[in-house]
This record gives structure tokens, sequence and C-alpha cells, in this order.
């Protein structure tokens, strides 16, 4: 088995579940997306062995299906870096339900921000029917929002976190020039997803660096491929760029020459 179609509440945990039953390795498959999902959709992806990893599979299929006396053990299915729950639509706009969200949770114009910030991500934790806890902090210059325990906010890749970020950010400058910045995070999840591409860069850099061919990285937001690109400014047998246009530019890691 060279590919597979897998489901799941999400595109990440699609991905997790179709590697799981080809028992591969992210750098060692091709991905495509054929449904991103969102409410009350599950995504789906096609997952195939990629040509410069064929051989081995094929290899390892070939022996398993020689008869074997040993004791089976126990698979274990590759650890879920990413939130599983998805609270998004995959569209660059918000649905119905986020708009009506917004109506709803209007707040009084002399509120200050980090009350109307609050307010605001209650409100949407409220509507979702959601468990979480909103811790507040500011600065002279920023608001930070800090969702405990509401990781089904997260969404694709924290699309669904960025959302709730910009929505927030539109309920707090509204007739309002001089509002601070928002932040948005839910259980240390930028860090985290930091930590998961800075990884991602480096066996990405391994891959290159053994098969002398370019990688090329699915779409990304801006500030992800910067961290890939900052993560990989010193290798001295790689270099990365961006193609394509926005919301789909992604980056590719190539050999340097």
């Amino acid at each position: 088995m060279l590919s597979v179609e897998a489901t799941g509440k999400n595109l990440e945990q699609a991905i997790e579940n179709a590697l799981f039953e080809l028992k591969a390795t992210r750098e060692d498959v091709d991905i495509k997306i054929l449904e991103e999902g969102g409410f009350f959709k599950k995504a789906k992806v096609l997952v195939s062995i990629s040509e410069d990893a064929i051989e081995k599979y094929q290899k390892r299929e070939k022996l398993r299906q020689q008869p074997i006396e040993e004791e089976k053990t126990e698979e274990k299915q590759p650890e879920v870096v990413e939130e599983i729950p998805v609270l998004e639509n995959g569209k660059d706009e918000p649905d119905e339900e986020v708009e009506v969200l917004i109506s709803e949770n209007q707040v009084e114009t002399t509120a200050t921000d980090l009350e109307k910030a609050q307010y605001f991500v209650s409100g949407v934790l409220t509507k979702a029917k959601l468990n979480g806890n909103v811790e507040m902090s500011e600065n002279e210059n920023e608001v930070f929002v800090n969702i405990l325990g509401g990781s089904e906010l997260i969404g694709y890749r924290g699309e669904g976190l960025n959302a709730l970020q910009y929505l927030t950010s539109v309920i707090v400058s509204k007739n309002n020039r001089h509002s601070k910045k928002v932040r948005v995070d839910c259980d240390n999840y930028r860090s985290r997803r930091e930590d998961t591409l800075i990884a991602l860069a480096h066996r990405m850099e391994r891959k290159v660096e053994k098969t002398h061919s370019s990688v090329k990285l699915e779409p990304m937001t801006a500030n992800e491929r910067r961290i890939i690109h900052t993560a990989l400014a010193e290798s001295q047998t790689v270099e990365t760029h961006s193609k394509g246009e926005e919301p789909h530019r992604y980056l590719v890691i190539s050999p340097k020459h």
C-alpha cells in the first residue's frame, strides 16, 4: 500500500491518520488535500509515498508478506503535535455563525481595549459551548489574551486561533483609532507551533541533503514562513525561498549550488 485516503476533524488529524495507516513519516510522503473541512465537515487527504522513498516501503511490504514467527509488536500511532478539534471554515472570510458572534457581542464604546477583548473572547467561548478560561494582560501597546483549555479554537495550523485574533482586533479597534494590538493564544500553542516548524525545517534540510532535490512545503502564513527561513538561514547546504501568491504562498527548500 503506497497511498491512502484518510479523514479527520481537521487536515492535521487527517494527515496523521493517513501516516498511521501507511506506517510512514511525513518527510517520506506527498500530501494532496481533497477536502479542507470546517464546521460539521471532516477534512480529507490523499497521502502517497514520495518517489524517493518508494523503494524503501516496497521492501518493507515484501518483508511483511513473508511468514514470520516472531511476536507481533504493538504499533504506536504517531504523536499528534497539533490540537485535533477545529473551529474554522477554511475560508478567508468569517462564516455566518462568526458574523453572528460579532453582532451579538458588541461592547460599550467606553470600555477599555482589555475589557472589549475579554468580553468578546468570553462570548465566543460561550456561544461555541467550549470550556475554557480567559486570562488577560496588557502593556502600553498590546493586549494579551490567553485561553486555557479551549483547544477547539486552535484549528488546523492555528487558522481558527488566527481568525479569533483578527475578529477580536476588529472589536477592540472599532471606533478607536488608537487601540492596542491584540495577541490571542491558547494553551501555549504559538510557541509549540514554532518548535514544530523549526523541527520540520531541519528534517527537510536533511532530506534535501540526502536526495539533492528541492522540497516544496505546504502553504503557510508569512509568519510561519519566516520561522523556517530563520531556522535555515545559517545552513551550509540548503537555501529557502518563497513562491506563489497569498494565501497559497509556500516555501521551497533547495540545495545550495
